[in-house]
């Protein structure tokens, strides 16, 4: 019995230690994207379902093994309490399989609004839709590389096209977006599987090769975030960690128009040219 009382006392002291959820920047466990804490409330309510079932599971076991140690124990010359043998109850193997099977269907169909507005693309946000993606996310061996849509003469984003552009920009393991709105991304992969991962936004997605998958989330500060490869995709795969920064929308549009002066700029300065 001390196992099952040591797990219970280690989960219910880990979140203290950090060994929980990935802190955000608030510094706790807490989802930093409103999905993310839909998704909190879905492992929340399994848990507690798991423990419950541990807990009661290892208290019947308990009660078994306590038993039988008690009457095993009885002197030879006292009459103890005989064994006895049972072949099974066809009652309690229907209880014990209909029970898990309703709480497992339980799950399933209460976790389906969720797995819906994540995963399929009609039910995105409306706004994800009418704007469409803000950037293309490629993993490869071992980077993310991130083609963003140019801006035109007035400085407002173009439409990101499924082919690249010639007026696109790039940058590798800095991906920016802007915050406090839900965005979406293009997710590909550009030889093996990779997985893309935002833990504080509890945002997870295989990037599979020859698919584009479209990917959509929202941010709720203008921070940093960590943005990492969740599947082991070969020697490097410790080289893809990288970041997330999400802003106010009106400085991630200035941050597009200096990134493609930035990457416009040929090397001769206007002034070289003066002289």
């Amino acid at each position: 019995m001390v196992w099952p009382i040591a797990a219970v006392v280690l989960c219910w002291l880990a979140p203290g230690w950090n060994w929980w959820f990935p802190a955000g920047p608030s510094g706790t466990g807490a989802a930093m994207s409103p999905l993310g804490e839909r998704i909190d409330d879905l492992f929340y309510m399994i848990l507690i379902i798991t423990t419950v079932t541990f807990v009661g599971t290892q208290i019947g076991l308990g009660y078994v093994l306590f038993t039988g140690a008690r009457r095993s124990d009885q002197p030879e010359d006292a009459e103890g309490e005989k064994a006895w043998f049972s072949h099974g109850s066809h009652n309690l193997e229907v209880v014990w399989s209909i029970v898990p099977a309703a709480v497992l269907l339980f799950i399933a169909l209460y976790q389906m609004e969720v797995w819906a507005e994540y995963r399929v693309q009609d039910a995105f946000p409306k706004q994800v839709i009418r704007t469409g993606p803000l950037a293309e996310v490629t993993a490869r061996q071992f980077e993310w590389r991130i083609r963003y849509p140019g801006v035109d003469a007035e400085g407002n984003p173009l439409e990101l096209k499924p082919d690249p552009q010639p007026t696109d920009l790039y940058t590798v393991n800095d991906l920016r977006l802007p915050s406090s709105q839900p965005v979406m991304i293009w997710l590909r992969s550009e030889d093996v599987q990779h997985s893309f991962f935002l833990p504080e936004l509890r945002v997870k997605q295989d990037a599979v090769p020859g698919l584009v998958i479209p990917v959509w989330f929202e941010a709720i500060k203008s921070t940093e975030y960590s943005m990492l490869c969740a599947e082991l995709c070969g020697w490097g795969h410790y080289k893809m960690k990288s970041r997330l920064v999400a802003t106010p929308e009106d400085e991630w549009r200035v941050w597009l128009q200096e990134l493609q002066v930035e990457q416009n700029y040929d090397g001769v300065s206007d002034e070289s040219n003066d002289e």
